[in-house]
């Protein structure tokens, strides 16, 4: 991606992810050594704290979240700065979808950065993750946003 060819309104995505099954988060809470029984033991969650269902991690939403920003930038660009909000529950089985619009534009020295809204919906169009990011994207003739990432000084 291009600092250029970006648009203020232009999506990011969407990202799907789902149905997210009881499988699904499991694993995910194996790999994260995350042992709460919310996540994995519906009796559990359901009986014991009172909630919905099986919820879906925190941190597999964060995950999707980057996933769309870094893919989106590609390999040039660098995702800088991340923002998110968990306003609401998500539950196994549901499919969700990540998604992301342009917000502003502004140039730097060697790179422009990007602002982007975002935010994670269920299939009921409930926002569950609302956030903002930045993205550095190089210029079309530029060379790809450095690593180690140098930010902008204001």
């Amino acid at each position: 991606m291009r600092y250029e060819s970006v648009n203020v309104g232009d999506m990011l995505g969407p990202l799907p992810k789902g149905p997210l099954t009881s499988a699904h988060l499991m694993r995910w809470s194996a790999a994260m050594e995350n042992w709460h029984k919310i996540h994995y033991d519906k009796p559990f969650a359901m009986e014991h704290d009172k909630l919905p269902g099986i919820l879906v991690n925190g941190t597999l939403k964060q995950q999707f979240v980057m996933q769309l920003l870094r893919e989106w930038a590609g390999d040039d660009g660098w995702v800088w700065k991340v923002s998110f909000q968990f306003r609401a529950m998500n539950l196994e089985n549901e499919t969700l979808r990540v998604w992301g619009r342009v917000a502003a534009k502004r140039e730097w020295k060697s790179y422009g950065l990007v602002e982007v809204e975002l935010g994670i919906l269920n299939e009921q169009e409930k926002e569950s993750t609302p956030g903002t990011a930045v993205i550095a994207l190089p210029y079309r003739d530029g060379e790809p946003v450095p690593y180690p990432f140098v930010p902008p000084t204001q």
